[in-house]
């Protein structure tokens, strides 16, 4: 033998790397397994989130409401208070709404959206009360498998809201002054 197969066979023989343990069944060792379920298998139940609150609203836990595995789509809406109407510098909005009504009828915008878009889950969330310059008044997520769904639902919600939903806003003016201020989109509202 050549000291070069030596070598060789030495080099070979303390490169080998361990041979792995069995797996026991339950072990921390267990490589991670799953039993993988075809898509059409896996059941994950349409949601509509609706929420009024008096609290600020945070687009990361709407957008998560709506978040499936069965989705590559997550498409927002989200409305802000803006600081200036009309030449007017505005500190603040204030919002009032008939819940009853206002939650019956974004149930039906949702139902609507379903009818009319494949999306999974729905998140409607608006505030009420005072709602700072820059916070968020409104916010819309909809989740479905393609993007062409949730856009166009998220803005037919938008819409619609603004629409045949009984939500008010108070425009609060730096000057001390406010205007209550109606949806031009409102179906009950009438020209001057």
């Amino acid at each position: 033998m050549s000291s070069l197969e030596i070598s060789s066979s030495t080099f070979s023989q303390e490169m080998k790397l361990p041979s792995s343990p069995p797996l026991v069944e339950g072990s921390a060792l267990e490589p991670f397994r799953c039993v993988r379920k075809d898509l059409n298998e896996i059941e994950e139940k349409p949601k509509d989130i609706i929420k009024f609150t008096a609290e600020k609203l945070s687009v990361d836990e709407v957008s998560q409401l709506v978040i499936s595995p069965l989705c590559g789509a997550v498409s927002l809406f989200v409305g802000t208070t803006r600081n200036n109407f009309e030449g007017k510098k505005v500190i603040s909005l204030e919002y009032e709404a008939y819940l009853p009504m206002a939650e019956n009828e974004i149930r039906k915008i949702c139902s609507d959206i379903r009818q009319k878009w494949p999306v999974k889950h729905i998140a409607v969330f608006h505030r009420l009360g005072l709602v700072p310059v820059s916070e968020a008044s409104v916010i819309i997520a909809v989740s479905s498998v393609h993007r062409a769904s949730s856009l166009q639902a998220v803005s037919y919600a938008i819409d619609t809201l603004k629409a045949k939903v009984p939500i008010w806003k108070k425009e609060m003016y730096e000057e001390s002054s406010s205007s209550w201020k109606r949806n031009k989109e409102c179906f009950w509202v009438t020209d001057d």
